[in-house]
């Protein structure tokens, strides 16, 4: 069994590590951080597209490393990062799908880091919710 965490180094999403770390030690745990995309690149800017979107790569790879370090109780638990690129809530629904990764539990934090609406539920946690096709921990 994998669990898989969606992880943007907010503290909601921090709290889902924690969790998973607890309650799943003994399971396959992915850290799962998605960069997200610029959208709309013409043709003539795809070069620069891409070299963005290997930076933000490189750098979201750095930070995640970061963030875990900085993360309690991590010692004994194991686990391996994923960083994927494109939008969020897709990639994290399209990662517990792939029958490869045998995602059978998803945490996902109650809203990230640029969560401009946090009435009740993030966008992103909303539509893995709504759409992932194993059952998924909301932590607040």
């Amino acid at each position: 069994m994998t669990v898989l965490v969606a992880y943007d180094g907010s503290m909601p999403a921090q709290k889902a590590v924690d969790r998973a770390f607890e309650e799943y030690a003994d399971e396959e745990i992915v850290l799962l951080r998605v960069v997200e995309a610029a959208g709309g690149s013409t043709s003539a800017g795809i070069n620069l597209a891409q070299e963005a979107i290997k930076s933000e790569r490189e750098e979201a790879s750095s930070d995640l490393e970061e963030h875990l370090d900085d993360l309690e109780g991590t010692e004994d638990v194991e686990y391996r990062a994923e960083i994927v690129v494109g939008d969020p809530a897709r990639e994290v629904v399209e990662f517990a799908e792939d029958e490869d990764n045998d995602v059978e539990h998803i945490l996902v934090g109650s809203h990230g880091r640029s969560g401009v609406s946090r009435i009740l539920l993030g966008s992103v946690a909303e539509t893995v919710v709504r759409r992932a096709p194993a059952p998924v921990t909301v932590v607040r």
